[in-house]
């Protein structure tokens, strides 16, 4: 024991200045760019741009010039004179901060919908502060080889085109043909995910033409104009000639537009069925069953299945449109309010509703694809996960060969693994995950993982019900007394713990 004593002392004693020093070292570290730097001349505390462009006059010219060097240098530069020491910094404590006292309208922080990663929060990893011979005092321009383009120094479209493959001739005319980087909006539409100039079809037909004989040619005299493209071409790279989706449709792929349509009439699609229902189900015949049939009736899975599919490609399985998240929330509301929380659950919000619902009907409560809630989070939580492996397609499964995953899902979404055995181990080691039963009064406490998550998203890491912060006062919801954490008082949590 006296050895344990003596740490515990040196912990609460002689360890709180070394314990200081080390938070001091980390808040430094933390702040290093607000740190000003010595200059390598002594300067006036009064100093004036004039002087400082003696040495630097290569900074106020170029083919573009930021318009901030017109303002002074010290728009943004600080000149602090110590004794004989002279320092130079900036006027905030980060870059980014600086470039958002001109340009607020770039805070990602006040914009609503996906914001370019680097524009988050590092501005020069972009741009040239002072001026470069690029627009926008970008850094290299946004268009030319690997070595050459700005935007290939993250991003890899048209580089690594397999051999039987095909490249869209547009990379070489420059990433801005079709993007723009600040570009987005609270809509969850593909023009804003990914900051295109305007959206598809409009965008494509800048350069295609629709009265093109090969282009009709090509889509079997079927009209196409107002057609969205990127249902079924990839309008980077494919692995497929033609830029085709990475999944297609059998009769699509294999050129049989018979199978389905009737020749154009009056430029407009004819089917060789009633209904886009009705053709679908000649050869679907046990999805029309299983929405019949079902328990749980989907509202949404009665309409024509082209409300939800794209009957030709797509670059997810089952060709859901416009992506397999956003084909839900066009009806749940509830949901799509959810996405304005800052912590939201990957497969519902990025994978695809889905993955832990049956979109078409099936027999257990709120369409999940499992009667017990932890079975479903656990085919991705659990430590004994096993999900199978579909070789040819270059794909994951987990439920069973339901749920179709990419191959690299847990290697880059990394969902945590929780370390559970016999029902015990989370949040705390001998914390249970599912229902407890008293062995004197034989009483049952529901417990599952909606007793203490959202499965949608959150306002806090974890999810925590009722947006509460993972904290003890989180805790004490059930358990009200510290001393004796095996005594549940009355849980406030709303959760799920009957299923």
């Amino acid at each position: 024991m006296v050895p344990e004593n003596r740490n515990r002392t040196n912990v609460t004693g002689r360890a709180l200045p070394k314990l200081f020093a080390q938070v001091a070292f980390v808040i430094a570290i933390s702040v290093l760019p607000s740190v000003a730097k010595t200059h390598p001349v002594p300067l006036d505390k009064n100093v004036d741009a004039k002087k400082c462009l003696e040495c630097h006059e290569d900074k106020s010219k170029g083919k573009a010039v930021h318009s901030a060097i017109a303002t002074g240098c010290l728009s943004c530069h600080e000149v602090r004179v110590s004794k004989d020491i002279t320092r130079v910094k900036l006027t905030t404590t980060t870059p980014y901060g600086l470039c958002l006292t001109c340009h607020a309208e770039k805070d990602a922080s006040q914009i609503k919908g996906t914001v370019h990663p680097p524009a988050v929060r590092d501005c020069l990893k972009c741009h040239d502060p002072h001026t470069t011979d690029n627009k926008n005092q970008l850094l290299k321009p946004l268009s030319g080889d690997k070595n050459e383009n700005l935007c290939l120094t993250c991003h890899t479209q048209g580089l690594n085109v397999p051999e039987k493959g095909s490249r869209h001739a547009a990379l070489d005319m420059g990433c801005d043909t079709c993007h723009t980087t600040h570009k987005t909006g609270p809509e969850a539409t593909v023009e804003n995910q990914f900051h295109l100039t305007k959206a598809a079809p409009a965008l494509c037909l800048d350069c295609h033409d629709v009265k093109d004989a090969g282009l009709q040619k090509a889509h079997h005299d079927q009209p196409f104009g107002t057609a969205n493209c990127l249902t079924c071409h990839d309008p980077h790279q494919s692995a497929m000639p033609k830029l085709m989706a990475k999944f297609t449709h059998a009769p699509f792929a294999g050129s049989s537009c018979d199978t389905c349509h009737q020749p154009a009439k009056d430029g407009k699609v004819v089917l060789t069925q009633a209904s886009a229902k009705e053709l679908c189900v000649t050869c679907h015949a046990e999805k029309a069953e299983q929405i019949a049939k079902a328990k749980v009736q989907h509202p949404g899975a009665a309409g024509d299945c082209t409300d939800c599919h794209n009957p030709h490609a797509g670059n997810t399985p089952g060709f859901v449109q416009p992506t397999p998240v956003a084909a839900c929330l066009t009806c749940h509301n509830e949901q799509a309010e959810m996405q304005k929380k800052p912590h939201l659950h990957q497969p519902a919000f990025k994978q695809g509703c889905a993955t832990c619902h049956e979109p078409h009907g099936g027999e257990n409560e709120h369409l999940l694809r499992t009667a017990k809630v932890n079975t479903l989070c656990l085919e991705c939580h659990g430590p004994d996960r096993s999900p199978g492996k579909l070789e040819s397609e270059h794909l994951l499964t987990i439920l069973d060969g339901k749920v179709k995953l990419p191959e690299d899902y847990f290697r880059t979404q990394r969902p945590p693994i929780l370390p559970l055995e016999y029902g015990i181990g989370h949040p705390t080691e001998r914390h249970p995950v599912s229902d407890v039963t008293n062995l004197q009064t034989k009483a049952v406490t529901p417990i599952n993982c909606l007793t203490c998550h959202q499965a949608h998203a959150g306002a806090d890491n974890g999810m925590l019900v009722r947006d509460q912060a993972p904290n003890m006062e989180f805790c004490r919801t059930c358990h009200s007394n510290p001393l004796d954490l095996k005594s549940i008082g009355n849980s406030k949590i709303s959760g799920g713990g009957k299923q």
